[in-house]
């Protein structure tokens, strides 16, 4: 029966994210520099983005540009707060900050923001090797000054990252039938106001 097929593989997907999740948790990582990131407030250091926690949850956005890691972003700043009880977060970009600011105020974003500005930082700490602007999230813990890449994973449909893959698979639904928007308001045919100054 399909249905004892798809409990067998949702125990199957179950059992391999505990022992990945086992896996993750004993590996040390590398040793990484102290990048340099600019933010609204003047330059700022990998260490200090670290707060008074020893853990730092780094998302690698592509951007103002990219409908997906908007997708991803939005997603997660509504765990934002719990996130937070347990490592800091910050959102990283090549966009300057005024322009991280404008975006994720538009989408009523709540994390620390910092851009790479495509410099260093995202050429050394790519989540997939080769390629400078790629999404996706790093955990790095600091011991004193000293600073260890713990893990890294890359963002794409069907991850862990983004439950809406998940939900629309439940339905039939694949990368294929559906692309994310940044809203999905329709211009109805007829305005009831008149329509003047209207923007999209």
């Amino acid at each position: 029966m399909v249905n004892d097929e798809i409990s067998a593989i949702e125990k199957q997907l179950y059992e391999l994210t505990m022992k990945l999740n086992e896996l993750r948790k004993a590996h040390s990582g590398d040793e990484v520099k102290n990048y340099t990131f600019s933010t609204l407030e003047g330059d700022v250091e990998l260490l200090e983005l670290f707060g008074e926690k020893d853990s730092l949850l780094v998302i690698h956005n592509m951007g103002q540009g990219c409908r997906y890691c908007t997708l991803w972003a939005d997603g997660f700043n509504g765990f934002l707060p719990h996130l937070e009880s347990a490592m800091s977060v910050v959102l990283v970009s090549k966009d300057p900050p005024d322009l991280q600011r404008r975006f994720a105020n538009s989408r009523g974003w709540r994390f620390r923001l910092a851009s790479h500005g495509g410099g260093d930082y995202i050429k050394e700490q790519t989540v997939v090797p080769g390629e400078n602007n790629m999404p996706g999230v790093v955990v790095y813990e600091r011991d004193g000054s000293q600073i260890r890449r713990k893990n890294a994973a890359v963002f794409g449909p069907g991850d862990l990252y983004c439950s809406i893959w998940n939900l629309l698979g439940m339905a039939g639904l694949s990368e294929a039938d559906w692309t994310p928007q940044y809203n999905y308001w329709s211009r109805p045919k007829k305005m009831d106001d008149g329509g003047a100054n209207l923007i999209d």
